[in-house]
């Protein structure tokens, strides 16, 4: 089957580049720095990392997971087989547009419960209830999947405005524990995977 990609199809492509650029200016722009500092406090306190999300936001908490290992850090992704358990003086990073993610929430609510360690909230939605258990809540404007938005569903479908700024802004926040700890990318390599 031959597909000819017509004027349409580079438009929206065009376009989500632009949105993407948009949201990324949004985030420069309208970023808590303390929320920043607190979360990067609570990171540097805790003996372990462990992070976590449902769908798309589980890949990008894998990713930063993957990033917080390069950097030296004990940190795990929740649900893997090989994954301890959470203790108080750890923390949970939670990844969630709407903040309302079901499976997030309930296991957030558990290491709450259970042992009180730290929550840290990557969300969308201040007043959801993953950011009312939690001790650390960094708000990224991005559109999430439960929000109609027309125009950004055409070309950006459900938490993808979301997915995208979260896993800038958790770049970022490796940016700067890099820039914390005195570490270079020659640092990183020294722990980056070799059986691959």
């Amino acid at each position: 089957m031959h597909v000819e990609i017509g004027m349409q199809m580079g438009e929206r492509f065009i376009k989500f580049l632009q949105k993407i650029e948009e949201h990324i200016k949004i985030l420069q722009r309208e970023i808590d720095l303390n929320q920043v500092k607190e979360m990067i406090g609570v990171i540097e306190n805790s003996e372990s990392i462990f992070v976590m999300g449902a769908g798309r936001s589980g890949f990008i908490a894998k990713a930063f997971a993957m990033r917080l290992m390069h950097l030296g850090y004990n940190v795990y992704v929740v649900g893997e087989t090989v994954t301890p358990r959470i203790g108080k003086n750890d923390v949970l990073i939670a990844i969630s547009g709407s903040g309302e993610t079901t499976s997030v929430v309930n296991i957030s609510r558990k290491a709450k419960e259970i042992v009180n360690s730290k929550i840290i909230a990557v969300t969308n939605n201040k007043n959801s209830t993953l950011a009312k258990l939690s001790d650390v809540v960094v708000l990224l404007k991005g559109k999430i999947k439960t929000e109609r938005n027309e125009e950004i569903a055409k070309i950006a479908p459900l938490g993808t405005m979301f997915e995208l700024t979260a896993m800038i802004f958790l770049d970022a926040i490796i940016a700067e524990l890099m820039a914390i700890k005195h570490l270079t990318e020659k640092d990183l390599e020294a722990k980056h995977a070799v059986l691959e």
